[in-house]
């Protein structure tokens, strides 16, 4: 069993906190970028696109990570303190939320460059298990998103929340949504055909997946708690997403195999 008691505070500039949670997001921006212009784009002209199409996802990223929280996860406390929707330095960020802002802003960028969509989802989708890594990381070092009780070998007391032994529910995403995630879609990408909107199509179904099963162990959000079937709102985006990713693998896919 383990104490966890972490400072989410990294460090600090004067009086400029600098968090984990900030620094999660950065790094991940950094190495996504580094891994997608230095290992999987060959073409140069695509290259200098990728540059560019890196500001257009901060802000799908940043937009629909905030909007999707505010009206997936807690719209009416939102409808009431309508001021508080820009501060996300004070939490509040939906992963799912970010999937669709990074839709619409590649939609956006590829409208005006006249290129092909699915082929730069394809490169985030390879790219994206790397940030959702350090993210989770920084849930837990945060002791946000924590999991359920338990009383298993490993698991963690969140000292900044109660004096219960929870799983370590961000661990487990950190493995599945992160690294398993990551080798698995960077494994299809080297033996499956090259054909665009195949991997961001996987990503979508893998990822659901593990969502799905991860949030059996992580404690609902305590102003919505189990919903249907005693699903978490997780889980059931989550159905949601996977039967979007499954429709988009046979149609890119399946069908024209």
């Amino acid at each position: 069993m383990f104490i966890n008691n972490f400072d989410p505070v990294a460090f600090q500039v004067f009086s400029l906190e600098i968090r984990w949670y900030s620094l999660a997001y950065i790094v991940g921006l950094v190495l996504g970028w580094i891994y997608c212009n230095k290992i999987l784009i060959k073409d140069e002209d695509k290259k200098k696109l990728f540059d560019e199409y890196i500001s257009y996802i901060i802000i799908g990223i940043i937009l629909g990570g905030r909007l999707g929280y505010v009206f997936i996860y807690n719209p009416s406390y939102y409808l009431e303190n309508f001021s508080e929707i820009p501060m996300i330095w004070n939490g509040g960020m939906s992963f799912h939320g970010a999937v669709l802002g990074i839709i619409f802003a590649t939609i956006i960028f590829c409208k005006k460059n006249n290129q092909n969509i699915f082929y730069y989802l394809d490169l985030i989708s390879l790219s994206a298990p790397i940030g959702i890594f350090l993210g989770r990381i920084s849930n837990f070092i945060n002791s946000e998103l924590y999991g359920r009780e338990t009383d298993i070998i490993w698991s963690v007391k969140f000292l900044q929340i109660d004096n219960l032994y929870r799983h370590p529910s961000q661990i487990y995403e950190a493995i599945f949504e992160g690294v398993v995630l990551f080798i698995l879609l960077n494994f299809f990408h080297r033996k499956l055909i090259k054909k665009n909107g195949l991997i961001s199509s996987l990503f979508i179904i893998y990822y659901s997946f593990f969502r799905f099963f991860v949030e059996f162990t992580r404690e609902p959000d305590a102003h919505i708690g189990l919903l249907i079937f005693s699903m978490s709102i997780g889980q059931i985006i989550s159905i949601i997403f996977f039967i979007t990713g499954t429709f988009l693998f046979y149609k890119n896919y399946v069908s024209k195999k």
